[in-house]
């Protein structure tokens, strides 16, 4: 089925970033046909830290998590630059007849950002002139209606669901389980724990870890992001 921008069976277009190997529709994974058989398809959406810009192809935290459990789980990167909640959950609904997903993982860009769907659909950042009439409390309902989409198809599909952040950690209803809310991949590095116990993570850390771009979060963050990620649901993804 396929109304205006929305498919269930056509995964929506990314632009071919720059000096970044991706398929032949702008994701940074393999080709989505002729699809693989034999695993479990985990699905990884998100904005520009998870799609890795500025990241060599082993660097960034998706490559990472990528590693675990390879013997049953099978990941796509399906992340797109600039990305909001409305695109990431229009990417999710493009896939649910071309990759069949059982595992989704969410890691939330700025819940300012809109898309709006013109004849070409945009990405909107918060600063951006459409947006002039959005409120704090309009952009927590957008969320809330695009995690309500992501929880919907889940449960339609038979799939898990995981959340995560790239920057903000935004509260969830106490219905949506499996969230990594102590920490985003902004927040990961430096390391410092509240906990006075001897193992505590108290070294002062003030030189900024940066991506190849020098915009981006660099390997650090990615890498104590994945970390935390796995240390956190690790035993849950199978």
């Amino acid at each position: 089925m396929k109304i205006g921008h929305w498919a269930d069976s056509e995964i929506p277009a990314n632009e071919n970033y720059e000096g970044i190997e991706v398929n032949s529709l702008g994701y940074r994974c393999q080709e989505f046909s002729p699809l693989p058989i034999g695993k479990k398809n985990v699905i990884i959406l998100g904005c520009s830290h998870t799609f890795g810009v500025g990241h060599a192809e082993n660097t960034y935290w998706v490559a990472h998590l990528s590693k675990h459990n390879t013997k049953l789980l099978r990941y796509w990167n399906l992340a797109s630059p600039g990305c909001s909640a409305d695109r990431m959950v229009r990417i999710l609904y493009g896939v649910e007849k071309v990759i069949f997903p059982k595992i989704i993982i969410c890691c939330w860009p700025s819940i300012s950002r809109r898309e709006r769907l013109d004849k070409i659909p945009i990405d909107l950042f918060g600063r951006d002139k459409y947006n002039r009439f959005e409120t704090d409390e309009t952009d927590k309902q957008n969320f809330l209606k695009n995690l309500f989409f992501v929880q919907q198809f889940a449960e339609k599909v038979h799939a898990k669901t995981f959340h995560c952040f790239a920057e903000e950690v935004q509260e969830m209803p106490k219905e949506v389980t499996n969230v990594l809310d102590y920490a985003t991949l902004k927040s990961c590095w430096p390391p410092w724990d509240k906990h006075h116990l001897p193992e505590a993570r108290k070294q002062r850390i003030t030189d900024p870890n940066l991506a190849q771009d020098g915009i981006h979060y660099g390997e650090k963050h990615h890498l104590a992001f994945a970390e935390l990620f796995l240390s956190r649901f690790g035993l849950k993804l199978k």
